[in-house]
């Protein structure tokens, strides 16, 4: 008979303590103490915070093993996120991440082509037939030897930096 009370007794300490692990305190904005069982409004300043409800104690009372003991610490030291902001952070990463890829290939096709066509120009340049271009005033102007190894040089210049 003694022992069922004790146990009564010990039961009844049991669930008097648990709600007290889960009380917050604070100061509400006309200076009064506030305990409750649910975290203060969001207007209240975290230096009016009193107390927080302690992690540690409310962790099951079985002693975890090595390995669940490091996941619980890591999942109580990771902050909860809202599981749709995430998908909305993802969405614009990957939307982020497909722009730029796009603009890559978008170089890298314009690179292609300005190669493409400054070697049919040095092909033109070498082939020794006589080549002709407009000035700035609009007349026509043969190009001597000269030019020719000019423009060659220029051209090989641009193939350097374009066809890699």
């Amino acid at each position: 008979m003694r022992l069922r009370g004790f146990m009564l007794l010990l039961i009844s300490l049991l669930f008097a303590a648990t709600p007290s692990l889960a009380q917050w305190k604070w100061k509400d904005s006309r200076g009064q103490v506030v305990v409750s069982d649910i975290p203060p409004p969001r207007d209240i300043p975290e230096r009016d915070v009193l107390q927080k409800p302690d992690v540690a104690a409310r962790r099951p009372a079985a002693a975890p093993s090595a390995a669940s003991g490091a996941v619980v610490a890591e999942v109580a030291a990771k902050p909860k996120v809202d599981a749709e902001l995430e998908s909305r952070r993802k969405k614009a990463e990957q939307e982020q991440a497909d722009k730029q890829k796009a603009e890559e290939e978008k170089v890298a096709a314009q690179r292609a082509d300005n190669c493409k066509r400054a070697r049919a120009h040095l092909a033109s340049l070498d082939s020794g037939i006589r080549l002709a271009r407009t000035n700035d005033k609009g007349e026509r102007e043969i190009l001597d030897d000269k030019g020719r190894a000019e423009e060659m040089a220029r051209t090989r210049q641009v193939i350097a930096s374009e066809c890699r």
